[in-house]
C-alpha cells in the first residue's frame, strides 16, 4: 500500500502527528506474501468512507503494507491493531505510536486474544488481502464472527462474487454457503487494477461483512464436511458424494439428493447440518 501522510501544517513541523517514515526507502513488492499495495488516493477515501472508523473503536487491519488505509484510519480512530507478517513493513509500522503491531501470518493469529482490553468491544477488522491466502482467512475468521461488529475486506472481484453468489448459479459453492451462513455481505466497491502497485492481474473488490445475530447455532467443522463433500463434485447428483457421506454416517432422515450441490440453498445445508 502507498504511503499516506495526514493533514499537517508546514509552517509548524512540530505539528506533525507520528508518522510510519518520513523519507522511506522504496520497498520492492514481494511475490510470497503477495503484496500489491494500493496507491489510488480516491480508492483509499472510499474504502475509509465505507468503514466509517469512529474514536474508541476496537480497530483491526490485516497485511497495512505501506500504510496507505493505515494512516487515515489512525487519523479518524485515533489507534489501531495492524497485522503485518513482513518483517521490513512490520519495523516500519512500529515507528507510529497509534499502531499496536503484530508481527504475524494472520492464518495463525488469535482473533479473540485481539479484545484483550475491549473486552466490550467488538472487532472491527479490514484490510486489502494478499490473494494468495484470501478463502483460507476468510475460513480461519469464523469461529471468531460473534467477537466481530463487520470487516471491510479488499478481494479478488472473482471471490467477492463466489462469497456473494446465489444457488444455482456458477459461482455459488461451498465458500457461498459457509460465509453465507454467518454473515450478511454486500459488495460496496469496485477497484481497477491500476489502483495498485505493482498491478494484479484481475480486477477486485471491497466487501462488507457483518454477522448475522440469528445465525443458526451449528457445529463449524461438521458444516464444513458436509459442504465440502457436496461441491466436490458439483456436475453429479448429491447421492454419488454426500448420500453417501451421509449413509456412512447413519442418517435415517430425509434429504434430497436427487440434486447437484448448487442446487440447495444456504438453509438447507444448515437443517441437514443441526440434524445430524
Amino acid at each position: 500500500m502507498g504511503l499516506r501522510i495526514g493533514r499537517i501544517s508546514a509552517d509548524n513541523p512540530e505539528s506533525r502527528p507520528p508518522t510510519l517514515n518520513r523519507k522511506p526507502v522504496k520497498h520492492i513488492p514481494r511475490k510470497r506474501f503477495g503484496q500489491h499495495f494500493l496507491t489510488d488516493p480516491a480508492i483509499i477515501d472510499a474504502i475509509v468512507r465505507a468503514i466509517d472508523p469512529k474514536p474508541g473503536q476496537a480497530l483491526v487491519e490485516i497485511g497495512p503494507g505501506l500504510a496507505a488505509l493505515t494512516q487515515p484510519l489512525a487519523e479518524r480512530a485515533g489507534r489501531l491493531t495492524v497485522i503485518e507478517l513482513d518483517r521490513d513493513l512490520a519495523a516500519r509500522l512500529r515507528a507510529d505510536a497509534r499502531l499496536a503491531v503484530v508481527e504475524a501470518d494472520a492464518l495463525k493469529v488469535d482473533f479473540g486474544a485481539l479484545r484483550q482490553g475491549a473486552d466490550t468491544l467488538k472487532l472491527r477488522i479490514c484490510g486489502n488481502l494478499p490473494y494468495n491466502i484470501s478463502t483460507p482467512l476468510l475460513f480461519h475468521l469464523l469461529p471468531w464472527a460473534g467477537q466481530i461488529a463487520d470487516q471491510h475486506f479488499m478481494l479478488q472481484k472473482e471471490v467477492v462474487d463466489r462469497m456473494t453468489a446465489a444457488p444455482a448459479t456458477h459461482d455459488y459453492g461451498r465458500l457461498s454457503v459457509m460465509l453465507q451462513w454467518r454473515y450478511a455481505m454486500e459488495p460496496v466497491l469496485a477497484v481497477p487494477p491500476t489502483a495498485f502497485d505493482p498491478p494484479p492481474k484481475v480486477d477486485s473488490a471491497v466487501v462488507r461483512m457483518t454477522p448475522r445475530p440469528d445465525a443458526a447455532p451449528v457445529d463449524v467443522r461438521l458444516l464444513s464436511g458436509l459442504v465440502q463433500t457436496a461441491f466436490s463434485q458439483r456436475r453429479k447428483l448429491l447421492r454419488h458424494t454426500l448420500g453417501r457421506w451421509l449413509d456412512a454416517r447413519g442418517f435415517a432422515g430425509h434429504f434430497d439428493t436427487q440434486r447437484r450441490a448448487e442446487e440447495v440453498p444456504v438453509t438447507e445445508y444448515i437443517a441437514l447440518a443441526q440434524a445430524l
